[in-house]
């Protein structure tokens, strides 16, 4: 293979805007075969593609990206690094792709590049953890972060209360971008979600690939805020397809089929938490227990001033802004006040409790199922509260049951 030119060395790492992000490899990365796939997917064996072409061993970068394609025939960006490697015998290349413009196909399979390799290099330290699963309850078992900003998708682990890191894989959003606002806009809404359910594939067709699991979008708090649309789901892409730009669909979060059969198994209809961000903020785990440590106390106040049947302790705990259905803070009021009078002791239990930040508000989801006792009612349900963030406090904003 003809030696490397100055502009096949910086034909990769200029797409990346960062040299240095390939030259040196994250901590354990997989170093995979001579020229074989790495176990780790085809994200990592990009990454060993690029290295062999900035360490000049341009053959090895062939053998790989020829591997990559077996294992993958329906990669389109191995398809076109492997005519960028053969182009490179006979002459100079000059941009990826090696054509000035491309056209809308070739763009996206350069923003398609970048998307991966920032993605797959940042992977978060074990140290970290989002900020969005303050708590899980014990039966959900794994949940989804979605950072629409790295085109990324996250999975981790409910231990014992601590989310831990499982996988992140590369992920598709809404053609406009994020933050859903109305129905057809093609945005990919934000917030804390769980995913309701699973249509197969032979019940939707092959567009969406392996199968669909949407999620409840818009939400209690999309609907207070006017938002419209329906039908968000995460899914898979046509069998002919491999992977979707980073900007393709028309709200939905889109990966792979083959790693959506790889997560099929993670998630839980009605229980799985589905949290999309743009932009992930990661906490340390210290500060990570001290802010899921204080909301917890703050509830447990509430609790203890909801049986002390102290009305205006418990009334203490909204917003003047609280809305449930039809009732405002002052018909809340005065529902309370006019229980209360007629109460000799409540006794209230929380149980099951989870707790999720939502991205981007100082807002968090709170969900536990009730048991409520009294000297005249008795009763068990699930509810759904949001606390936002008023000065110093927190205040309870909606409440309602949850579906």
């Amino acid at each position: 293979m003809s030696r490397i030119t100055p502009s096949l060395r910086r034909l990769l790492p200029m797409v990346l805007g960062c040299l240095a992000l390939l030259v040196a490899g994250p901590t354990g990365a997989p170093t995979g075969l001579r020229a074989g796939v790495s176990d780790a997917g085809p994200d990592a064996t990009l990454t060993l593609i690029l290295r062999d072409i900035d360490n000049n061993k341009l053959d090895v970068a062939l053998d790989r990206t020829n591997a990559l394609l077996k294992a993958y025939p329906n990669f389109r960006l191995g398809w076109l690094i492997q005519g960028d490697l053969l182009l490179a015998r006979a002459r100079p290349l000059t941009t990826f792709g090696n054509v000035p413009e491309g056209g809308d196909r070739l763009r996206d399979l350069r923003l398609e590049a970048i998307a991966r390799l920032k993605g797959y290099r940042n992977r978060p330290a074990d140290t970290q953890v989002p900020r969005y699963l303050l708590q899980m309850e014990a039966d959900q078992k794994y949940a989804v972060v979605v950072d629409t900003q790295r085109s990324r998708l996250y999975i981790y682990r409910n231990e014992n209360g601590r989310p831990v890191f499982v996988a992140d894989y590369y992920a598709s959003q809404g053609k406009a971008g994020s933050n859903k606002m109305r129905e057809g806009d093609n945005k990919t809404p934000l917030g804390v979600y769980h995913v309701t359910g699973f249509i197969p594939r032979e019940k939707i067709g092959d567009f969406y690939g392996a199968g669909a699991f949407p999620i409840n979008y818009p939400n209690e708090w999309d609907k207070r805020e006017g938002k419209t649309g329906y039908g968000i789901w995460l899914h898979g892409v046509p069998s002919d397809t491999y992977a979707r730009p980073p900007l393709a669909s028309e709200g939905c979060v889109v990966i792979s089929n083959q790693d959506f059969r790889a997560i099929s198994g993670y998630m839980q209809a009605g229980r799985t938490p589905f949290i999309i961000s743009d932009g992930v903020e990661w906490l340390s785990l210290d500060d990570w227990k001290s802010e899921r440590t204080s909301l917890n106390a703050t509830i447990e106040q509430w609790r203890k001033d909801w049986e002390s049947r102290d009305t205006a302790r418990y009334l203490s705990h909204y917003s003047k802004e609280f809305k449930s259905g039809n009732q405002d803070f002052a018909a809340w009021s005065k529902q309370k006040q006019q229980v209360n009078a007629g109460k000799d002791f409540i006794e209230v239990d929380l149980r099951a409790m989870s707790m999720f930040r939502n991205p981007g508000k100082d807002m968090v989801v709170v969900a536990f199922e009730q048991d409520y006792r009294s000297n005249n009612l008795s009763n068990v349900a699930r509810k759904r509260q949001y606390w936002v963030r008023e000065g110093s406090a927190w205040k309870i904003i909606y409440e309602g049951v949850a579906s």
